[in-house]
């Protein structure tokens, strides 16, 4: 049995939403909680004492998806009003719009680049969008149904979708193409995502099951039937070794994927819970449901784990612009005592009729004894300026031919990386031929045996 020490622990919870919570994201440093929810708003939560909460206004129905990119600079959402916007995450709140789709939009995913951004729609497609020049680039029709999700790949060569359709598509972003199909007679997945390895892929399914594929080899790993509801949600840990899944049953489930079994139940919210993420250090995660509510959880079962991790990565070097996937950023706790200040801001270029700018709600913690020292609007509105500018600190302090010569061995090393995942992939395929082949063989021989 796990002590107490090492289970999952509810920290606080946030107020302020006044409809179901979609969808939630953190910021790729952890100080920050994106929120979306069926009132039509956006919040962005502030994990520093007495720090104001901001809620962004521009959606004209629900907000269905809400997701920081790479470097946390931008924050995009896609919305039942057919359109998907790109938030500067400040107190301001600007936003730009795309009207994306010809139904409403369910989902939104930045590549682990920062460079692209798939979104997906009730119109059957699949879009990717060029988040530099901020134009579309492709879309990805095959569905024959909604589709509820599209995620990339942790390295942008593959893109997944479910569909209502009951099926979930693997599709290879070169060459626009579908390369694989899982199909479902039960139910339809209502979410999917890849591993933080990106060698398999999780799906939620509405008919109670959880699903996890290995797509080098095409097959189902683990089927979960845990909940008594539809899965709505699921989340990675970084280390790819636990799952957490929210339901309509009212619970939150978190998997051992190692082990192949239930490791906890957990109980905080009131009515179907219909998202759930992991912070990327996954030292966090947090949930949101039918009731409103936004909670954030420690997960303390893997402290391990991440501490190995954090040791890891932190001697890591990046040069290039995105940060890597299980990229820790340590922080220290900080006890506090406060209410979270809520501003609303508006896009003022679309939004005819806005809610009072001084409206304020109050943030209500269970147990607000975690946060981070460092987290001041000064600083964060500096630290998102800066990156508006160059893509990351580390850039600036390299010389440019360095730079190139770095980029064009990354080029090369991602492309014998892509070979040797082709070679591995075909080599499993040729032995699972070779042994179709035995068998039939062996059959064959005993046949002529039992004749003669």
């Amino acid at each position: 049995m796990a002590s107490a020490l090492e289970d999952p622990a509810l920290e606080r919870y946030f107020k302020g939403h006044k409809a179901a919570i979609t969808s939630v994201d953190f910021s790729p440093n952890g100080k920050q909680l994106a929120t979306a929810s069926w009132d039509t708003f956006l919040m962005l939560w502030n994990c520093k004492p007495q720090a104001r909460a901001f809620r962004y206004v521009g959606h004209k129905d629900v907000v269905t998806s809400v997701q920081f990119s790479p470097l946390g600079n931008l924050l995009a959402s896609a919305s039942r009003d057919r359109t998907v916007r790109l938030w500067i995450p400040d107190k301001r709140g600007k936003s730009s719009e795309f009207k994306a789709h010809t139904a409403p939009v369910r989902s939104v995913d930045f590549s682990a680049n920062g460079q692209f951004l798939a979104t997906a729609s009730e119109d059957k497609s699949i879009k990717v969008w060029n988040m530099y020049r901020q134009r579309f680039l492709y879309s990805l029709y095959r569905h024959t149904h909604w589709v509820r999700c599209a995620k990339f790949s942790p390295d942008g060569r593959l893109i997944v979708s479910c569909s209502e359709d009951k099926t979930i598509k693997i599709w290879d972003t070169t060459n626009k193409q579908c390369v694989n199909n899982f199909s479902d007679s039960a139910g339809f997945a209502n979410f999917v995502d890849f591993n933080p390895n990106g060698t398999c892929i999780a799906s939620a399914g509405s008919d109670h099951t959880v699903k996890v594929w290995d797509i080098r080899v095409n097959k189902l790993l683990q089927h979960y039937q845990v909940h008594s509801g539809g899965v709505n949600c699921v989340s990675f840990h970084p280390s790819s070794n636990y799952l957490i899944t929210a339901s309509s049953d009212g619970t939150l489930k978190i998997l051992d994927l190692l082990e192949g079994r239930l490791i906890y139940t957990l109980q905080g919210h009131t009515g179907p819970v219909f998202t759930v993420s992991f912070s990327k250090g996954g030292e966090l995660f947090s949930s949101g449901g039918a009731d409103a509510q936004v909670l954030l959880w420690r997960t303390n079962f893997d402290d391990l784990n991440c501490k190995d991790m954090m040791k890891r990565n932190l001697k890591r070097l990046h040069f290039d612009a995105s940060p890597h996937l299980v990229d820790i950023y340590p922080r220290t706790p900080h006890p506090h005592e406060g209410k979270i200040e809520t501003v609303e801001t508006t896009d003022t270029t679309t939004v005819r009729t806005l809610a009072d700018k001084s409206e304020e709600i109050s943030g209500y913690f269970l147990n607000p004894s975690l946060l981070t020292s460092e987290c001041s609007p000064t600083s964060l509105k500096k630290k998102t300026e800066d990156m508006s500018d160059l893509p990351s600190e580390s850039q600036r302090s390299i010389p440019l031919a360095v730079m190139d010569a770095l980029e064009h061995i990354m080029e090369q090393l991602n492309v014998l990386t892509q070979t040797v995942s082709i070679l591995e992939q075909r080599l499993t395929l040729t032995e699972d031929k070779l042994k179709d082949c035995l068998e039939n063989q062996q059959r064959l021989f005993n046949v002529i045996q039992q004749k003669s």
